[in-house]
């Protein structure tokens, strides 16, 4: 079959196109015809050499794809031939607290990606896909969905009512606008183009700030919300955002850091603001299966549409790569395989 492979830290030209002989299945493991996958920021990372802890090997590329079963092994009972599918991003976390160990292997870093004609995943590892979307939808929802998910509800204190600040509009972000517009939550989001801050106001956003313009953006949320700030920031700028997302958030709300798109290090934390102002630090990193079929539910529940930036056919994957990398992407960037 087709694959992608990929050598962590070999950029983006190091995407080589190989034939990959199908193995067998094991007992509780499942056969899935790739449809589509999608991209996500983690999968630069591993391109870049500065994802955690990659094989020191080639590995098939990507983490998040959907398909169709095609083959299940003698002892699989969570699925069966014709099901459509969607992968988790940890295939060793089914559901409770994370844990190390849980966290550590994840598709197209540790493990075999998805980036292929057909990828084989133990049972535990998959979920169904949402009723009423396409494969190239489906793909988009592991990672980024049920990042947003995790960051927003995953500590049952937030809901209807509740506001939230979201940084720019890449896959999380565009994520989480839908499900706080879906949830009665109201969203801010930062942008540096006028235009993309159109369309976040058009998908529900309640305000939107334009952070080259308005430098001192978490001066601007706090006039946007009386003074009192939001009840939770997800924060995927980094160390170059952090200190004005605890600006920004309200006595005793939560700044969750799900990303660092300016950096991890030298990000400038005042602690007596999270003191002074009773205010959490959290981390979060994608969610557990069964937050993965929670989202899958709710997403076909109220008919929530991914936001697609762009497909590429599978030959255009270095493309793909480089056009998610360019930063300019609304919502997700996808990959059609089959």
């Amino acid at each position: 079959m087709k694959a992608f492979e990929i050598l962590s830290g070999d950029g983006i030209e190091g995407l080589r196109q190989v034939e990959r002989p199908e193995r067998a299945l094991g007992p509780y493991e499942v056969r899935v015809r790739t449809g589509a996958v999608s991209l996500n920021f983690r999968d630069l990372m591993v391109v870049r050499g500065v994802y955690f802890d990659p094989a020191p090997h080639p590995v098939i590329a990507v983490s998040d794809g959907a398909g169709e079963v095609v083959e299940v092994g003698a002892a699989v009972t969570r699925f069966r031939v014709g099901d459509r599918v969607m992968t988790t991003y940890f295939p060793d976390w089914a559901d409770g607290p994370a844990t190390a160990a849980a966290l550590h292997d994840t598709y197209g870093a540790q493990l075999d990606g998805v980036l292929c004609e057909r990828f084989v995943a133990p049972e535990t590892g998959l979920v169904r896909s949402p009723e009423g979307l396409d494969d190239a939808e489906a793909a988009t929802l592991p990672c980024a969905a049920v990042t947003a998910w995790n960051a927003m509800f995953g500590r049952g204190t937030f809901g209807p009512g509740h506001t939230v600040l979201v940084q720019g509009t890449g896959g999380v972000s565009v994520f989480a606008l839908q499900l706080a517009e879906a949830t009665g939550v109201e969203a801010i989001v930062t942008s540096s183009s006028d235009a993309k801050l159109e369309r976040a106001r058009a998908l529900g956003a309640r305000a939107g700030i334009n952070y080259r313009s308005t430098q001192d953006w978490g001066k601007a949320v706090l006039r946007e919300t009386d003074g009192l700030g939001v009840d939770v920031v997800i924060e995927v700028g980094g160390a170059e955002t952090m200190r004005q997302s605890l600006e920004a958030v309200r006595f005793g709300g939560e700044v969750v850091v799900i990303g660092g798109l300016s950096g991890f290090t030298g990000a400038n934390v005042d602690p007596g603001a999270l003191i002074a102002g009773n205010k959490s630090l959290i981390g979060v990193m994608v969610g557990s299966r069964a937050m993965t079929e929670q989202v899958a539910r709710f997403v076909g529940q109220r008919r929530i549409r991914p936001v697609i930036d762009r497909r590429f056919g599978f030959g255009e994957t270095r493309a793909a790569y480089e056009h998610l990398q360019a930063g300019k992407a609304f919502g997700k960037v996808v990959i059609e395989v089959g």
